[in-house]
């Protein structure tokens, strides 16, 4: 089974970078030039007929990885320039510069037409919305036609937590130094970093040992190792019996949505209570699913009592009967996925969780559970998604665009796969019965939150593959829910 990506935060990268220097007889500028040369190489794979190159150099240790790979590149005969907003401010910048003029290098004023631009202005040290001349500069670079290689961070982006306080480098590449940042995986980050790439500039395992990971990210190649295959005498009874609540009148389809990911991943038994117009059309659609109309709590009640795992909040409605059947599921003590109008309900209700219960809001649903704004949020993502578990005590989901897991007590997970066209109604839905599913197959409730997601996103990604982003629907992934849930019996 592929291993999780380990993920660091800013005050682990100093750390690593102080003993790298350290693993380096105590010389920082052997660092540097490590990150210059592994920088030229990357230019040297993915660039190879580049022959026009400016590199855009900041005053900090960035600036001075971009003026060793200028140098290496005007060694090599390239038409090298340098931009520079500022004069270098560090010992270790002024000597990197000091050797590009050196070896007759040029100081530029003017991006000008080149084949490739460098992006070195500022490292993992940023902490403010570049200004004045710095983001005139990052803007001219996002509009120059030429393709961009970042070195670390595209510059305006937070590496920590993944954020873009104002205008940021848009890459086609990253090349990262030492170890993986965790903020480049997730958020704003995402539409800046383009390619992702680790250049650990040769330091032995041992310079890791003592530095935790601040998270774990999970590409799709993990999925393999949470589905064993099944033995031969399996049966319904041992694979959970899910319950799915919602669909309130005019929204039948978004429990219906939830009901068949719960069976396309596996769920022994799926049952749904809704309200009575919807279980024509649910049974025509999903005659596996044990469809229930449910008018008040006391028809509830009886299918909660054989129910396994309860999702819930999918159409659910804010009316009194998505209230009533919200507050008879959180009685029942039974696991619960929830989404949607649930956790808007939960808002209200003020009413925390266990630890075994899951929640999987979006960020405007977060918002609404922690008295916040979406863009705060967005802004740290990972601080959102502690504060969730921390005040609902629940496993959190922090669905978009680096969907993050946060589990008590543990680093946080991060799903390194989905995209753009799972943006559209009814995705969420599918999310729920999925992880649902997989609680009522044995799964803990990080667990089951990790796998979901990943197998969600990754779903997503294999349809879009068929037929592209733009017009995906939550339906088109239900087939390779199924595929990608089953490992190949040998």
């Amino acid at each position: 089974m592929p291993a999780p990506l380990p993920l660091f935060d800013t005050a682990a990268l100093r750390a690593l970078e102080a003993r790298g220097i350290a693993m380096c007889g105590g010389d920082a500028f052997a660092l540097m030039a490590r990150a210059g040369q592994a920088a030229w190489r990357c230019v040297l794979k993915y660039w190879p007929q580049a022959q026009r190159i400016v590199v855009a150099c900041g005053p900090g240790s960035n600036g001075g990885d971009g003026y060793v790979l200028a140098r290496h590149a005007h060694e090599a005969g390239r038409a090298v320039r340098v931009l520079r907003v500022a004069e270098p401010a560090s010992a270790l910048a002024r000597r990197a510069c000091a050797d590009y003029l050196a070896a007759g290098g040029e100081i530029d004023d003017a991006l000008g037409e080149c084949d490739l631009i460098v992006d070195a202005l500022f490292g993992i040290g940023l902490s403010r919305a570049p200004e004045g001349a710095v983001a005139a500069l990052i803007a001219a670079i996002n509009a120059h036609p030429a393709p961009v290689l970042a070195l670390d961070v595209p510059s305006g982006i937070d590496a920590g937590r993944g954020c873009a306080a104002g205008v940021a480098v848009v890459a086609d590449r990253t090349l990262q130094f030492l170890a993986r940042h965790r903020g480049l995986r997730t958020g704003a980050a995402l539409d800046h970093c383009g390619e992702l790439e680790l250049a650990a500039l040769d330091l032995p395992a041992a310079a890791f040992e003592d530095t935790a990971p601040a998270a774990w990210g999970y590409r799709s190649d993990a999925l393999a190792g949470f589905f064993p295959l099944r033995p031969r005498d399996a049966h319904k009874g041992r694979h959970g019996h899910v319950l799915c609540i919602g669909g309130d009148a005019g929204s039948g389809g978004a429990v219906l949505l939830a009901a068949q990911a719960a069976l396309r991943c596996g769920a022994g038994l799926v049952s749904v209570a809704t309200r009575e117009v919807h279980v024509p059309a649910l049974l025509a659609r999903c005659p596996e699913a044990m469809v229930h109309a449910i008018e008040g709590t006391a028809a509830l009640r009886p299918l909660l009592a054989r129910a396994d795992v309860i999702a819930v909040g999918p159409g659910l409605g804010r009316g009194e009967w998505g209230r009533a059947l919200l507050a008879a599921a959180l009685d029942s003590g039974k696991p619960q996925v929830l989404d949607a109008d649930a956790l808007s309900l939960l808002a209200e209700r003020g009413v925390g969780l266990r630890p075994e219960d899951v929640i999987t809001p979006h960020p405007g649903e977060a918002a609404r559970l922690l008295g916040t704004t979406s863009a705060e949020v967005q802004r740290d993502r990972f601080a959102a998604a502690a504060a969730l578990q921390a005040r609902w005590g629940a496993v959190v989901v922090l669905k978009g665009a680096g969907t993050l897991v946060q589990a008590e007590g543990i680093a946080p997970r991060l799903i390194c796969a989905g995209n753009p066209g799972m943006a559209t109604g009814g995705m969420g839905d599918l999310l729920t019965g999925v992880i649902a599913a997989l609680r009522g197959q044995g799964f803990s409730a990080p667990d089951a939150a990790v796998a979901g997601a990943l197998l969600h996103a990754a779903a997503g990604d294999a349809a879009a593959r068929e037929d592209g982003e733009r017009g995906l629907l939550p339906s088109d992934l239900l087939p390779w829910l199924r595929r990608l849930a089953n490992p190949m019996r040998r």
